[in-house]
């Protein structure tokens, strides 16, 4: 494989965490180059309005913060490409990397910000009104719902966590439930229950979104498939899904230890994986903060360690 290809610092990823590493990367002199990947931005693209990234007062939408960001990377000379990495091996060093299935290259070092993808219901309607009252953060775009009717769909922890979050929010909040039981802890459910602005539809799917100029209501169905079921329409501002991410590690196949859910591992509270001169930031090794601000966070120190490896390294 021809040296003269080989990166020094490579970025696979362009959300907040592959961009800010970038800026970092970039004026330390590290020469990155960044892969944006087949979702150039990630999941902020498809985010309306962002009004909890600082600096920012009157807010700012998903796209221009990304594009921002990207002329931010730019300007200090990161080199950013189109292409998805398809292949990556860290047994050898450099590390071979294959972009879109034909070319190849070699890196020093690796940051991987590829992030997380929600899981969705696979309903026509959830493209039909996303970013118009379909959602998949609640700590992101609940503040739009204030004094509205809202859903969460999911029986865990993390719809549980939602709930509560939109019923300090909004007037009123259905989870929707597709089993008869929750699958939250019992302090959370506990929680849950004492909240009089929360309804829980237990048994009861979610067939479809309703409304002219945005989500205006649900189409539900109560004991799906049995003698019981029975249609029921509940009228709302917001849908939020709930019911988990994937993150972005299928092209890794097996390079890096990753959890039982996919996400990255990172060790001692550092971006560091279980290979040396690898480092993750952002959704992909988070799945519990999930928030742009500190994706970017993570993308900084992801960089600071790139640099300080290759410098011991003498790379």
């Amino acid at each position: 494989m021809s040296q003269d290809k080989t990166i020094r610092c490579l970025i696979i990823g362009s959300g907040p965490a592959g961009y800010t590493a970038a800026i970092y990367a970039s004026r330390a002199n590290l020469s990155p180059v960044l892969y944006q990947g087949l979702q150039p931005g990630g999941q902020l693209t498809t985010t309306t309005e962002v009004e909890n990234f600082p600096g920012f007062p009157e807010g700012v939408t998903g796209p221009q913060l990304l594009e921002q960001m990207r002329q931010q990377a730019e300007r200090f000379g990161t080199d950013i490409r189109s292409g998805e990495v398809t292949r990556i091996d860290f047994s050898k060093r450099p590390f071979e990397v294959e972009i879109d299935g034909s070319t190849e290259l070699t890196a020093q070092a690796v940051i991987i910000a590829t992030g997380a993808r929600a899981k969705y219901l696979g309903l026509d309607d959830e493209k039909k009104y996303a970013g118009m009252g379909v959602s998949a953060c609640a700590t992101c775009d609940g503040f739009f719902y204030r004094k509205k009717r809202v859903a969460v769909v999911g029986g865990g922890d993390t719809a549980c966590e939602e709930a509560l979050y939109l019923a300090g929010i909004a007037e009123q909040v259905y989870l929707i439930v597709r089993k008869d039981h929750l699958r939250a802890s019992k302090v959370m459910q506990e929680r849950l229950f004492a909240r009089e602005n929360i309804e829980v539809l237990f048994e009861h799917n979610t067939v479809g979104l309703f409304g002219d100029n945005g989500v205006e209501g649900a189409h539900l169905v109560y004991k799906k498939g049995t003698p019981e079921e029975a249609k029921r329409d509940i009228a709302i501002d917001g849908f939020f899904l709930a019911i988990g991410h994937k993150p972005n590690t299928d092209f890794l196949a097996g390079q890096l230890e990753l959890d039982e859910a996919g996400y990255i591992v990172t060790r001692e509270g550092r971006p560091l994986t279980s290979v040396e001169g690898v480092f993750a930031a952002g959704d992909v090794a988070d799945p519990r903060y999930r928030q742009a601000i500190t994706s970017a966070g993570t993308g900084c120190r992801a960089a600071l360690e790139v640099e300080k490896y290759l410098l011991e390294k003498g790379l």
